[in-house]
């Protein structure tokens, strides 16, 4: 996403950017360093007193972003630096006791658990916001008669109530399984090669609020590979509608046209244009979307205990998927909600075509009905 912020309006467009920038990830590692110290102080590995001071030095603001990230590259990981920082902020009486036990990927995996986490509960937010407003449509036009297509062809009469039904379940639907990913989000605390025993595990799943796994899963990436999907799911679904609204937009179809306030849709050459700039937007995320899941399923035969590159390969991919699927769900929330519905041009493009009216006010009702509470 390095781009200088240029395009940040479209592809980073609401709360969840912040949630995984260098600062979000720098951070998410000194929660689980402090985490860990924690851990290993009520299992009587290291002193208390050592626990509560490297606690108190994992402060974000305390380390140097732009030095750890230049210093990453003679490791291949930021862990080094951090952890060298903060052997040296908790003096040489308690240095050894920071990173006890544990590994660069321990700290790395459970802070992309970690960041993850923080990253969806906004995400889902947004995605949910603009499901209440497909809802808020489908009750609203529930007998807006309009031409349903198939192939691009007019094929028979429908409702824009039904059309808004079915966005409305993909949205649940792919909200609710990116809730299980959520879930399943959790710690790994293997040590060097994947055999340390679980207490450890157990006790920074609680600190952090991440689930527990059954083993270390440093080269076996389910979880990575199914938050991934899940977010691949959830961006369809989000291109769908946004392909939907900008179909219907067009000035030959007009049954549809973006709000969003003024100065939005403009052209730089054709004045008398009104682009669908949020579905536009949507689009612009979502089309990148399938291409990011790919390398993370791709990277999972991974090499022995640890890969060496399939694994790396999965950090900025994973910001970059969290960034653009939250992006695409904060335009499509705006999109939903200022969506202004012209009645009378669905009915007019629908003249003379038949449907089952009652079947689709009954499959509405079972759309709204099936929302979770």
């Amino acid at each position: 996403m390095s781009s200088g912020g240029l395009f940040d309006a479209i592809y980073a467009r609401g709360p969840v950017a912040a949630q995984v920038d260098g600062r979000a990830w720098l951070a998410a590692m000194l929660d689980v360093e402090a985490a860990l110290a924690r851990a290993c102080a009520a299992d009587g590995s290291i002193p208390a007193a050592s626990a509560s001071a490297i606690a108190d030095a994992c402060r974000v603001e305390r380390f140097d972003l732009a030095a750890i990230a230049q210093a990453a590259g003679d490791s291949a990981t930021p862990v080094i630096a951090i952890v060298a920082a903060l052997r040296e902020a908790v003096g040489e009486h308690v240095a050894p006791h920071v990173h006890f036990g544990a590994t660069s990927q321990d700290i790395i995996d459970t802070a992309a658990m970690l960041v993850s986490r923080r990253a969806l509960e906004p995400l889902l937010v947004d995605a949910a916001a603009a499901a209440s407003a497909a809802a808020a449509l489908a009750k609203e036009h529930r007998a807006t008669l309009m031409a349903g297509r198939t192939l691009l062809q007019r094929a028979q009469a429908s409702t824009f109530g039904m059309r808004a039904a079915g966005w409305l379940v993909g949205l649940d639907e792919a909200c609710a399984a990116l809730r299980v990913a959520d879930e399943r989000l959790a710690v790994q605390m293997g040590g060097a090669v994947g055999t340390r025993a679980p207490l450890i595990a157990a006790r920074v799943a609680a600190e952090l609020g991440l689930a527990e796994p059954t083993l270390p899963w440093g080269a076996i990436r389910v979880r990575p590979a199914q938050l991934a999907s899940a977010l691949g799911v959830l961006a369809g679904v989000l291109g769908k509608v946004a392909g939907d609204v900008a179909l219907f937009s067009q000035s030959e179809v007009g049954e549809l046209r973006e709000g969003g306030g003024p100065g939005r849709g403009g052209s730089s050459a054709m004045a008398h244009k009104h682009n669908p700039v949020a579905s536009v937007s949507v689009l612009a995320c979502t089309t990148r979307v399938p291409g990011l899941v790919a390398t993370v399923l791709a990277a999972m035969p991974q090499e022995h205990e640890r890969a060496a590159g399939a694994w790396q390969a999965e950090w900025g991919t994973l910001a970059d998927l969290l960034t653009l699927v939250g992006s695409a769900a904060a335009w499509a929330a705006d999109l939903l909600v200022n969506l202004e519905v012209d009645v009378e041009r669905m009915r007019e493009n629908a003249a003379g075509l038949e449907g089952d009216l009652d079947a689709i006010d009954s499959l509405i009702d079972r759309a709204l009905a099936a929302r979770p509470v």
